[in-house]
C-alpha cells in the first residue's frame, strides 16, 4: 500500500504537469478527508495528517486550536479555550493546537478508498488549474487568440491553450455573437482568483483593446517610437486614440494608419467596422481638446480650471459635428482628454461673455462707487474683481492710459477697503456656521460664506432645501448640490 501511494504520487506529478509536493499535499488533505469521514462520522473535527516522503507511511492527528476565553467557542469540535487546557498544557498558548494521534485509523474497505481517491482528484485538477495559470500569466500577454468552447448564458467560454477563459456578454461589441469553434481575440481584463472555475476574464469592449491592437499592428509602438497616450471607445461604432511621436520626424497619425489604410483598416475590422479617429496627443489641454474634436472646427476654447471644464466655441456649420450623433463624438472627445467639454454657438459664447462682464460690471460699480465707464475700463484691461484692483502691482494699474496716479490710488484704496469689510464679513459667517456643517465633505469656506449670507447656518437648514435651491443660491453645479444634501441628511437615518 506505502510502495503503491509513492508510485501513484509520482505517475500523478507526471501526467498532471505538478511539482511532486504538491501532489503530496493534495494526498494529505485527501487522506485528511477520508480519516474524518471513516473515523468521525457526524463530527466537525479538524485532521492533519502527514505522509512521509520516503517511506509512504502515514499519521493522522486531531487537533484542536486553542483560543483565548473573551472569544468562546466558535467551533466546539474544532476548539478548547485556554482556562480549561492551561493545567493539562502548560506549555501551549492561545493560538496553539492541541494535537491527539488518532491510533485506529479506520483505512480499510472501498468507501475510504473512493473517499480519498474523490478528494485527490478534484485537488489535483484544481492544482493542475492553478498550475496552468501560473503559467499562462508568467506570459503576460495582453490580448489573446482562442477557440469558443462553448456558450454558457450568454457567456462565451474561450479555450486558450491550456486554460479556459470567459468572455462576458457585456464586453462583447453589441452586434457580434459566438458559436462553438469560433476563433476570437480579446483583451484580458482581469483575474479573478475568487471566481471559481474560470478565473479569467476577457474583453472586446476595453478602450485597453484598441490600444493593444495598435500595438499589434504598429512597429513603432514597440520600438518606442511611437506611444499611444490615451484611448476611447463606443463599442462597435467609433473610437478614438491621442498617439504622441517620440521621433520628431515620425508623423504620429499617418504612422498608425499605415500604407493605404492597412493599419487602421486590420484594427477596424477586428472590431467589426468600429470607426477609429487618430488624435495627436497634446502637452497643452486647450489645444489636446480641439484636436480631440476634430473634424470639427473651433472657434475658440475657454479652459477652466476649477471645474475642470473646457468651453468649446463653434460656429451653427460646426454644432453638429462637433456634438456627434446622438453626443457621440464630444463624448469620446471627453474620454479621451479627461476634460468635461461644454459645446456652444458664436452666439451662446457671446451671450454668456455678456451676461458675465454684465455681472462684472455691476461689482466694479457697487463695490468701487465708480460709473460705468470706469468699470468698462477695468474690464478692457483684463480686470474681472475686486481683488485683482487692490491687489495687482500699482504699475498695472498705472499702465492704463485713461487712469492718472490719484485715480489709480482712490481704485486701490477703495477695492482694499472693501476686501477688507469681505473677509470681516466672511469670517463673522463662518463663525455663525454650525461646526457640523461647516466640516461636512465637499463643503469650502466659500460656500459656506454664501449659505449664512442666505440664512442656512445649520446642517439640518441645509439639509431641507431643495437641490434646485441650493443651485440657484450658490451657483454650484446639481451633482454637488445634491452630494452636500445627502451629506447633511445623513445624522437623520444614522440615529
Amino acid at each position: 500500500m506505502n510502495r503503491e501511494m509513492l508510485e501513484m504520487v509520482e505517475v500523478l506529478a507526471q501526467e498532471k504537469s505538478v511539482p511532486r509536493e504538491v501532489v503530496f499535499g493534495v494526498l494529505e488533505t485527501a487522506l485528511a478527508s477520508a480519516v474524518k469521514k471513516a473515523n468521525f462520522a457526524g463530527e466537525d473535527a479538524d485532521i492533519e495528517v502527514h505522509v512521509d516522503r520516503d517511506t509512504g507511511d502515514y499519521q493522522a492527528w486531531r487537533r484542536w486550536l486553542i483560543v483565548a476565553d473573551d472569544q468562546g467557542l466558535q467551533e466546539p469540535d474544532r476548539q478548547e479555550m485556554y482556562s480549561d487546557i492551561h493545567d493539562e498544557y502548560p506549555d501551549l498558548n492561545v493560538g496553539d493546537y492541541i494535537r491527539q494521534e488518532v491510533q485506529n485509523i479506520n483505512s480499510s474497505g472501498r468507501r475510504f478508498a473512493q473517499d480519498a481517491k474523490q478528494v485527490i482528484l478534484q485537488r489535483l485538477r484544481d492544482a493542475e488549474r492553478e498550475q496552468m495559470l501560473v503559467e499562462f500569466l508568467a506570459r503576460d500577454e495582453k490580448v489573446v487568440s482562442g477557440l469558443v468552447k462553448r456558450m454558457d448564458k450568454g457567456d462565451a467560454i474561450v479555450e486558450i491553450g491550456k486554460v479556459e477563459a470567459r468572455l462576458p456578454r457585456s464586453e462583447m461589441l453589441p452586434k457580434e455573437s459566438f458559436r462553438p469553434g469560433d476563433r476570437l481575440r480579446a483583451y484580458v481584463a482581469r483575474i479573478d482568483r475568487s471566481c471559481k472555475g474560470q478565473q479569467i476574464f476577457l474583453s472586446r469592449t476595453s478602450p485597453d483593446f484598441i490600444k493593444e491592437l495598435f500595438a499589434l499592428q504598429v512597429p513603432e509602438i514597440e520600438e518606442g517610437l511611437l506611444e499611444i497616450k490615451s484611448a476611447a471607445r463606443d463599442p462597435g461604432s467609433r473610437a478614438k486614440i491621442a498617439v504622441q511621436a517620440k521621433d520628431a520626424r515620425l508623423d504620429p497619425v499617418g504612422t498608425c494608419i499605415g500604407v493605404r489604410g492597412t493599419r487602421v483598416n486590420a484594427v477596424s475590422n477586428e472590431l467589426g467596422g468600429e470607426r477609429v479617429d487618430i488624435v495627436v496627443w497634446d502637452d497643452e489641454p486647450a489645444q489636446f481638446v480641439v484636436s480631440a474634436l476634430e473634424p470639427a472646427k473651433v472657434s475658440g476654447v475657454v479652459m477652466l480650471e476649477d471645474t475642470h471644464t473646457m468651453e468649446v466655441v463653434v460656429d451653427e456649420e460646426n454644432l453638429a459635428i462637433a456634438i456627434g450623433r446622438a453626443g457621440q463624438n464630444v463624448r469620446l472627445a471627453s474620454e479621451l482628454t479627461g476634460w468635461k467639454i461644454d459645446i456652444m454657438t458664436d452666439e451662446e459664447a457671446n451671450a454668456k461673455r455678456d451676461e458675465e462682464t454684465s455681472k462684472i460690471r455691476a461689482e466694479f460699480v457697487e463695490k468701487l462707487d465708480v460709473g460705468e465707464d470706469v468699470a468698462d475700463i477695468l474690464i478692457e484691461n483684463g480686470f474681472s474683481s475686486i481683488e485683482e484692483v487692490a491687489y495687482v502691482p500699482e504699475s498695472e494699474l498705472l499702465e492704463i492710459e485713461a487712469f492718472d496716479e490719484d485715480t489709480v490710488k482712490v481704485l486701490r484704496e477703495r477695492a482694499r477697503n472693501k476686501c477688507l469689510m469681505q473677509d470681516l464679513e466672511r469670517e463673522e459667517n463662518l463663525r455663525q456656521a454650525e461646526p457640523e456643517m461647516v466640516s461636512l465633505e465637499g463643503m469650502d469656506n466659500d460656500l459656506v460664506n454664501v449659505l449664512v449670507a442666505h440664512g442656512v447656518k445649520t446642517r439640518d437648514e441645509l439639509a431641507e432645501l431643495a437641490v434646485d435651491e441650493l443651485v440657484e443660491m450658490s451657483g454650484i453645479d446639481q451633482e454637488r448640490a445634491s452630494k452636500l444634501i445627502l451629506a447633511a441628511r445623513a445624522h437623520w437615518f444614522n440615529n
